[in-house]
């Protein structure tokens, strides 16, 4: 049965367009269980069910932000990624918007070492050190590798492991970052339109993926579900150290006199 919340919510998404699906030649069979209906050769998502998954995923969020989790947000697609970064951006979370860098999950420790040279040489450029130590020429070289970093690593430079979970808007588009999140076990939260295999994602959620104001609503409620699961985040207290004794500091006894 609906609460009021969730009718609130599938208002919402009716007024955005969230319920319109692509051509039905476009359709995965997967989806077919939260379809409405088609009209005019269209599929109309269910958005009862729609709303549900919303809920279920912004349960996700909520526990991962009590627990301090790390979550990636994911869209490279020009009608969405501004959105998605500054969804990801008020939660001070990472986000890839540009590109999606092979191995970006699969194998970041060579990551990590680009981002590690990113900040290095945006250390030197700060600090004026790239213009005592190189010639123009050599400077201008080094700025455009720093705009090439900066494209693609600009979100993620600021964490130091793989995160925890990965909310990604269409899939299908952006199949590589899934791909890989799949190879090590990262769950997906998936907004996803009609064409999309529902069977990759650990919590889909159907809606259109391409308008922005169906886009901005369903990230508008996992954002404040993440916001209000940190709220009540506790860092685990680190431990003391207990110093050890060496065998050399240990009282010695003293030998028998003769």
């Amino acid at each position: 049965m609906s609460t009021p919340t969730t009718n609130n919510l599938i208002e919402r998404l009716f007024s955005a367009g969230a319920h319109f699906g692509f051509k039905k030649s476009r359709r995965h069979p997967t989806v077919t269980p939260y379809l409405f209906t088609s009209k005019d050769g269209n599929d109309i998502f269910d958005l009862e069910q729609s709303a549900g998954l919303i809920e279920a995923a912004a349960a996700v969020v909520n526990e991962a932000g009590k627990n301090g989790k790390t979550v990636v947000f994911v869209g490279t697609k020009d009608e969405v990624s501004k959105i998605v970064q500054t969804t990801a951006e008020s939660l001070a979370l990472p986000y890839v918007t540009n590109r999606w860098i092979g191995g970006m999950l699969t194998n970041w420790s060579e990551i990590r070492k680009r981002i590690m040279r990113l900040e290095s040489l945006m250390a030197e450029r700060e600090s004026g050190e790239l213009d005592r130590k190189y010639t123009k020429k050599e400077r201008v070289m080094i700025n455009r590798e720093i705009d090439k970093l900066n494209f693609n690593f600009a979100g993620i430079k600021n964490i130091s492991k793989t995160p925890d979970l990965m909310v990604v808007v269409d899939p299908r588009h952006d199949f590589i970052a899934v791909q890989e999140a799949s190879d090590i076990r990262i769950p997906v939260i998936a907004l996803m339109s009609s064409d999309c295999d529902a069977a990759k994602i650990s919590h889909p959620v159907f809606v259109n993926d391409a308008l922005q104001s169906s886009v901005s609503v369903v990230l508008g409620e996992l954002a404040k579900a993440y916001t209000d699961g940190k709220a009540q985040f506790v860092p685990k207290p680190v431990a003391p150290r207990v110093p050890t004794t060496s065998s050399d500091s240990r009282p010695r006894r003293p030998r028998p006199t003769a």
